[in-house]
């Protein structure tokens, strides 16, 4: 094959795998931006704090259903193929993310607006549980064994680079409107512009019928729970780590830096976005070093940081200092950046190609759906009982350290292993 078709493939490969993550996790970000708004305008109590956890469940709510949504398109993506799984994940989350942006209130409707919010939430659960990993599957086995951690990590990539757009359009709205405009209407911008991502990834995705899918086994739950239950325990500790510190620092930072810090909602979300542009500088630069030297060296430098410096680190970020604040946010997110441009690969190639949709899509949702969906559910109610600026320092401290031990104890170096 000459150059000139060979490379344009590999984009159009990349753009396919790139563009649902972008719009996935951009809408899901903006949930958790804009949830101290959404509290208030679906969960009214006399108690803000009531409001926001009330928020944040319905947040958790959503992560919970993405192990469902794991196997659920993971099986298509193994049974029919990963376009396919990629094609009706994406189609699942656009109607959903536009509706939010057009729910009434409780002052409107009452009970039924909570319900009506939690509903879409818990299927956007279902659309994001297959959608992240059947992308990073199908871009680390279209690439070639010495470049599959660079070429997988355009996933992660897209998927921080939706996190990173929200965080940029809820700053954006946020400094165009006065905070009365943003808490009457202006949310909903945020959700009408993901709707409009969504169907634009839906029509990408619906030109690409490359793919030559061979099924390898008709009962890939059934194998993923008798034959490869070690594989999704390990997938499942190894991602503890990695996916508590990007919900901590890049969801839940905006929350905290207007409750511990004292920043306004405006200066909150523009340190996020600046701390969002670290790792997508990092993720090329640890991926090649990977594809170079391995792993699991990167991930015990980047789990090590994480587990070392995330409580002294958290603690000056409470002290509202405007300098500090956002070195210490660079500091935090620097191991994740280190971590994430090795993660897509090093995932796709601790499960067997056989279960590979369906075994990681659950193995990689349990870890984010119980232990990311639920950080910022867990940081709002541990501050109830302790110093508000410690608790998410002890909480990706010790997610850090997990998957420090897991890595040590049960994971092989996987880099050179043929897909």
């Amino acid at each position: 094959m000459n150059q000139s078709v060979a490379t344009p493939s590999f984009f159009h490969r990349t753009l396919v795998g790139v563009v649902g993550n972008i719009m996935e996790w951009y809408d899901f970000a903006v949930y958790g931006f804009f949830a101290a708004i959404l509290g208030r305008q679906f969960f009214p109590s006399d108690d803000p704090m009531i409001s926001l956890i009330a928020s944040f469940g319905t947040f958790a709510g959503g992560f919970l259903m993405r192990p469902i949504g794991g196997i659920l398109f993971g099986s298509i993506g193994d049974k029919i193929g990963r376009q396919r799984a990629m094609y009706l994940s994406v189609m699942t989350m656009a109607l959903p993310t536009m509706l939010i942006g057009v729910l009434p209130t409780y002052s409107s409707v009452g009970v039924l607006a909570p319900l009506l919010l939690i509903i879409i939430r818990l299927i956007q659960g279902l659309s994001v549980g297959g959608e992240y990993t059947s992308s990073l599957v199908y871009l680390a086995e279209s690439s070639p064994n010495n470049k599959r951690a660079y070429n997988a990590m355009w996933g992660t990539w897209g998927a921080t680079a939706g996190t990173l757009l929200g965080s940029g359009v809820g700053f954006l709205i946020a400094f165009l409107l006065t905070p009365e405009q943003l808490e009457s209407w202006g949310w909903r911008l945020a959700f009408i512009f993901g709707g409009s991502i969504a169907f634009i990834g839906l029509y990408l995705r619906s030109g690409d019928n490359t793919e030559s899918h061979v099924v390898q086994t008709k009962t890939p739950i059934k194998d993923m729970f008798t034959k490869h239950w070690r594989s999704v325990l390990r997938v499942i500790f190894l991602n503890i780590g990695n996916t508590v510190g990007f919900y901590a620092i890049f969801v839940y930072s905006v929350t905290f830096l207007e409750q511990v810090a004292h920043f306004s909602y405006e200066k909150a979300v523009r340190n996020n976005t600046i701390t969002m542009l670290l790792p997508l500088l990092i993720f090329p630069i640890s991926a090649k070093l990977s594809d170079k030297y391995g792993r699991k060296p990167l991930l015990w430098i980047g789990f090590g940081m994480m587990a070392l410096t995330a409580i002294p680190l958290y603690l000056l970020l409470g002290q509202g200092i405007r300098w500090v604040t956002i070195f210490c946010q660079l500091m935090i997110a620097l191991p994740l950046g280190i971590i994430g441009g090795v993660m897509a690969a090093t995932n796709a190639e601790l499960m067997p190609r056989e279960i590979r949709c369906t075994g990681l899509a659950f193995s990689y949702n349990i870890a984010v759906g119980i232990f990311g969906g639920c950080t910022p559910l867990f940081i709002t109610w541990a501050s109830e009982y302790m110093d508000p600026g410690q608790a998410p320092g002890y909480l990706v401290a010790a997610a850090g350290l997990i998957s420090l031990v897991t890595l040590f104890f049960s994971i092989k170096e996987t880099s050179k292993q043929p897909l």
